[in-house]
Parts: C-alpha cells; sequence; structure tokens
C-alpha cells in the first residue's frame, strides 16, 4: 500500500479503500459497542432501563454534535490531519469509558466518544474526494460497507466479549483498534487541500444557506433520519427485549448484529445502482424494504417462541439491507449537488441521521418500558413509513439533484 503524494483520484487502489472502509468501520463501531451490554452495565452502576438507556442516547447526541460543529471542518482544513486528530482522541475517550468508575463518569465519557467517532465522516468525504467521478458511488458504497458492517458486526464482537470476559474489555480493545487504523491511515492518505477559505463561524453560518438552497439536502437529511429513528428504536432496545422476555445474554443479543452485517453488503450494489440507474431509485426501493422488515414483526405474537426468534432475525436482514442502501443513495445524491461543501453536505445529513438515532434510542427505551416490544415496532414502523412517503412524493428528479 504506498503512499498517495496528492489528491490523485486515478491513483485510489483496492487497498486504500479498504484501509478507510476499515477505519470508518472501527471508528463508527464505537458508538454502538454500548447496546448489546446495556444489561450489564445496569447491573454493574445499579441503574434502571431508563438511566441505563442515556448511554446510547448520548453517545448519538455526541455524535450528532460533533457532525454539525466538527465534520465542516473537512472542507477548510487538510482531512488528512483532521483523521489524525480525531483518531487519537477517539481512543484516548474510549479509555475514559472503559476505565469508568461512576455511572456520570460512564455517561459523560459516552458523549466524548460520540463527539470523537466523528471521524467516521472525515473518512467518507475522502473517500468520495479520492474516486473519479464515474466510481464515486462503488467507492462510497464500498466505504459504507465497511462503515455499516462496522456499526451491526459491533455488537456481536461487544456482546461476546462482555458476557465472556467484562464490558470494560469491549472499551479497551476497541481503543487499542482506533489507534492502530489511525496510525495506517496518516501513513498511507494523501494531503488533501482545503475546498474554502470560510472562517469556523463563516463555515457554519453556510450550513444554513446550503439547507436553504437545496432542496434534494432537505429530503435526503429528512428521510434518512426518520429511517434512523426506526433503526436505533429496534438496536437499542433489543438486548434488553431479549433478557426481559427471552431471558437471553448479551452474546445471543450482540449475534443479532450477524444477521443484520448481511445488510451492509447492500451498501456496494447500491453504490453501483445508484451510478447506473439513479440514487433516487434506490432510496423508494430501500425505504419501501424497511417498512415491510418492521411490520412483519407484528406477527410475532402469533408464532413460537423459535420462530418468533427467526423472524426476529429475518426482519433485522431486511431493514438493514434497506436502510443501508437508501444512505449510500442519499449519500450519492448530496455528494453530487456541490463537490466544493462536501463535508458540509455530509455533516448536515448525518446531524439528521444521528438525531433520529438518538430519538430512536430514547423513544424506544421508554416506549419499552411503558409498552413493551409491540410498541417499539409500532414506533419504527411508523418512523420508517414517513421517509418513504418523503421519498415518494418527492418529484422526478434529476440524476445529479435527487
Amino acid at each position: 500500500m504506498r503512499l498517495l503524494s496528492s489528491v490523485d483520484t486515478t491513483t485510489l487502489s483496492s487497498n486504500v479503500v479498504f484501509l478507510l472502509a476499515t477505519g470508518a468501520g472501527l471508528s463508527v463501531a464505537s458508538i454502538y459497542y454500548s447496546q448489546p451490554m446495556l444489561s450489564i452495565m445496569g447491573d454493574a452502576f445499579h441503574t434502571g432501563v431508563s438511566d441505563t438507556g442515556l448511554v446510547p442516547t448520548l453517545t448519538q447526541i455526541g455524535y450528532a454534535l460533533g457532525i454539525l460543529l466538527l465534520a465542516p471542518l473537512g472542507d477548510r482544513h487538510d482531512r488528512r490531519q483532521i483523521i489524525r486528530i480525531k483518531g487519537v482522541l477517539l481512543a484516548l475517550t474510549l479509555l475514559l469509558c472503559g476505565f469508568s468508575s461512576s455511572f456520570p463518569l460512564l455517561l459523560l465519557s459516552s458523549l466524548a466518544i460520540g463527539l470523537a467517532a466523528t471521524v467516521a465522516q472525515d473518512i467518507i468525504p475522502a473517500a468520495a474526494t479520492l474516486a473519479s467521478d464515474a466510481n464515486r458511488g462503488k467507492t462510497v458504497g464500498t466505504v459504507m460497507t465497511g462503515l455499516l458492517a462496522g456499526i451491526l458486526l459491533s455488537r456481536v464482537f461487544s456482546g461476546v466479549v462482555a458476557e465472556y470476559f467484562s464490558w470494560r474489555s469491549v472499551y479497551l480493545l476497541a481503543a487499542l483498534g482506533v489507534l492502530a487504523i489511525t496510525l495506517a491511515m496518516g501513513a498511507v492518505l494523501p494531503r488533501f487541500k482545503p475546498n474554502t477559505t470560510l472562517s469556523y463561524p463563516a463555515l457554519l453560518r453556510s450550513l444554513g444557506t446550503l439547507w436553504t438552497e437545496y432542496p434534494a439536502l432537505r429530503r435526503a437529511a429528512l428521510a434518512q433520519g426518520l429511517l434512523s429513528v426506526a433503526f436505533s428504536a429496534f438496536w437499542s432496545t433489543l438486548a434488553i427485549m431479549l433478557a426481559e422476555q427471552y431471558q437471553l445474554g448479551s452474546a445471543v443479543a450482540g449475534a443479532f448484529g450477524l444477521a443484520g452485517a448481511a445488510g451492509a453488503l447492500a451498501a456496494p450494489l447500491a453504490g453501483t445502482l445508484a451510478d447506473r440507474h439513479g440514487p433516487d431509485y434506490v432510496t423508494k426501493i430501500g425505504a419501501a424494504m424497511v417498512v415491510c422488515s418492521f411490520a412483519l414483526m407484528f406477527l410475532l405474537p402469533l408464532l413460537s417462541v423459535p420462530a418468533q426468534l427467526t423472524l426476529i432475525a429475518i426482519s433485522a436482514v431486511g431493514f438493514d439491507l434497506g436502510i443501508q442502501a437508501t444512505l449510500v443513495a442519499h449519500q450519492t445524491i448530496i455528494y453530487a449537488i456541490n463537490p466544493a461543501a462536501r463535508s458540509r453536505l455530509n455533516a448536515i445529513m448525518f446531524t439528521l441521521v444521528f438525531i433520529g438515532m438518538a430519538s430512536g434510542a430514547a423513544l424506544g427505551s421508554k416506549i419499552l418500558e411503558s409498552a413493551g416490544w409491540p410498541g417499539v415496532i409500532a414506533l419504527a414502523t411508523l418512523a420508517a413509513t414517513g421517509g418513504l412517503v418523503l421519498r415518494l412524493l418527492a418529484k422526478a428528479p434529476s440524476r445529479a439533484a435527487a
């Protein structure tokens, strides 16, 4: 894997794409490790369901704030340097979480992890910049495969490690992985020339201008945000539901991530389809898959216990496929809007995505406590339907501005 000397789309090797995909995956995985471990962490700190649910909620809030306040810097400064700094900070915050001695410190470090983990959102625009125009959708899709695999396989990793070792071990091992991939990316990535000379306050103000100027951006961000509510409501409550309703431990809860990880395979396929047929087509198909997959789980009370668990796994595959395909297509849409503002466009969309994630985690925990698992499924189905409606109501778009 050779060092790239400048931003040159003709020299983007498969090894560099793989490294970026791995970096995105390990970075974003940091904000999902807690989900299968919530019962174990709650027992360790003697907290109830609602309080324990603050751990993933604050992590998602931190991620949303980090995207809004930090990701736009990628248009103003060298992305390679940003990736280096934020990667080291992420490793340090993971260590802080692993050594937390009190629940307030755990919550604070969870928020900090979310802020630093936004290095994943610096890696994606970097990949889009390095890719050629003809292969941008495919390249972004491949990097998103790593990111999405990181989201889903993080639950497998943390669930198994927490059950057989400890929840603290999860964060310590994660810190080592993040530090290693950060050093590797820093060694092979080129320097990135800034796309703007705007000051930081002006950079933040320009987010509002971009939001107002581009309807395609608003549709993409709002639709993906609603789909993210559904995604997070399911994964943030699954471990607790499985423990209470089926008496299953964190390892089994994490293993459901293997089913969901199949959805990550949709990312490069979705990018290729977006390159060939236009991304709007992919968003409609993907959102419809999400709605149908969640709606299937209303059949759970009619089935035996083994059949219920099987249906949950099948639904996880379906809605993850749909959400990941839709996400890649939405990114293809926004990256074509204004190449000089890719970091800011990405920041706007992912701010909405992780507001949706945080809302899904918070609402899911509350609804699970008051209305049970059927209530969580109702929330997910309703939110996903909202995302589908937004795409269906959109006017027929051009290929570049869907």
